[in-house]
């Protein structure tokens, strides 16, 4: 008989999860104590911007596949797997991460599980945690030692959650047991031959955050690199593009810009740190401190960059800053690099109009003192500068042409490199971008 499942919490990585897993061909009843947001999950009513998603949780609604609920004893009482989804945000003290709402999920569902299941931990923690999960678990669980735990750390990217979700690169296991071992290869069967790697609890913990702190040091070098560029008057977009045909290199994630955002990488690379100074091993970390600062760097470099612009002064000018998300394809304005920037500029004295396709509520919401506008054209009416700060298709698709007839100066930001430099120059653009003569 196929495992029941159970998904506890239903943010991006749960409400992802759950659908996928329904999709599969498993039963699965999903938990929040949010009871406005499972009301709009129980109508097909998805609180985030997912591509595909929305759709899965639809079909399989309807196909009675998946519930959700807020109940910790229904949950106890149906599953035989119980997936935790939680947010382990940074703390507000120090770089450290919060692992309140997983111990609240334990400390809630713990006494309730008098039978034999498995708890499996799919959020980023730092390393030692399930260790001392598993304990907490045999210790409440009226099952005692027949309620097991694993990690499964998730490696979801934002705008391709369904597809890594169902088409994954790999599946991390740690376990401590050959049943919770079978258990999850049974689950996962139905994603066909995918790598598995089985380790020890530490190990798994510890895929996701080297993933994570190698993905951001990535980002960071090319940028490191065209701040050396802007000194020597080179190009970074050559520079990166020589260095990806290199197999030991590789293009991935080699865009200079900006700089990365998000609710992973930003507090997930810092909450690592924190643990390895914990640990004794900061000095095997230290560099990420300079991974951080070279993000944050070219933050306060774009807002240079628009203030020249400007003229000097953002003191009666007015910006229009393309893209509220910190990625395309979301709606999540965690750590946005564009809404930072937004804000900064805003603080200097200037009148910012933001525009992003999907994430202007959660901007909105969050940043009330900001102008909004409904389209790109909308927001550069009447603007001074212009910066792209967000990689959507459509501003990399914007027309030069079109956008001067609505701005008020000719002058444009490329805070994401996408765009054609000689295009916009030769329609009278003055155009800049990190990196780049």
């Amino acid at each position: 008989m196929p495992y029941r499942l159970t998904v506890l919490g239903t943010g991006y990585l749960g409400a992802t999860h759950a659908a996928c897993m329904a999709e599969l061909g498993f039963d699965v009843l999903a938990l929040d104590v949010d009871e406005r947001k499972i009301e709009r999950l129980r109508r097909g009513d998805l609180p985030i911007h997912e591509p595909g998603l929305e759709e899965l949780l639809k079909r399989n609604l309807a196909a009675g596949r998946l519930r959700f609920t807020t109940s910790y004893e229904e949950v106890a009482r149906f599953g035989d797997v119980h997936f935790i989804c939680v947010g382990t945000p940074q703390r507000s003290d120090g770089y450290a991460a919060d692992t309140s709402y997983l111990d609240a999920v334990v400390d809630s569902l713990a006494p309730l599980l008098d039978r034999e299941c498995l708890v499996v931990g799919k959020s980023t923690v730092p390393v030692g945690t399930a260790e001392r999960i598993a304990e907490k678990l045999v210790q409440l669980a009226p099952a005692g030692v027949q309620v097991e735990l694993a990690w499964n750390p998730e490696f979801l990217r934002e705008g391709h959650a369904v597809q890594d979700t169902l088409r994954p690169d790999r599946i991390v296991l740690g376990v401590a047991s050959e049943r919770a071992e079978k258990i999850l290869r049974e689950v996962y069967a139905p994603l066909g031959d995918v790598p598995i790697v089985v380790t020890d609890y530490a190990t798994a913990e510890l895929v996701k955050s080297a993933a994570n702190a190698f993905l951001a040091t990535k980002i960071s070098f090319i940028n490191a690199m065209a701040e050396v560029c802007e000194a020597a008057g080179a190009d970074v977009t050559q520079l990166a593009r020589a260095l990806s045909y290199d197999e030991r290199i590789g293009g991935r994630y080699l865009n200079p810009g900006v700089g990365f955002g998000g609710g992973c990488l930003p507090k997930d690379i810092r909450a690592f740190m924190a643990r390895a100074t914990e640990l004794g091993a900061d000095r095997a970390v230290a560099f990420l401190q300079e991974v951080d600062a070279i993000n944050q760097r070219r933050r306060t470099r774009v807002v240079e960059l628009a203030r020249e612009l400007a003229g000097g002064t953002f003191e009666g000018r007015r910006a229009a800053v393309l893209g509220a998300a910190f990625k395309p394809h979301s709606d999540d304005i965690r750590d946005s690099p564009a809404l930072d920037v937004a804000v900064r500029i805003a603080r200097l004295g200037g009148t910012v109009t933001v525009y992003d396709p999907v994430a202007l509520d959660n901007a909105r919401a969050a940043y009330p003192d900001l102008e909004y506008a409904e389209s790109a054209l909308e927001a550069a009416r009447g603007a001074d500068v212009v910066l792209l700060l967000t990689e959507w298709p459509e501003f990399a698709a914007l027309d030069p042409d079109e956008l001067s007839t609505v701005v008020r100066e000719r002058n444009i930001v490329d805070g994401r490199l996408v765009l054609d430099a000689e295009a916009w120059r030769s329609a009278g653009w003055t155009y800049r971008a990190l990196g780049r003569p």
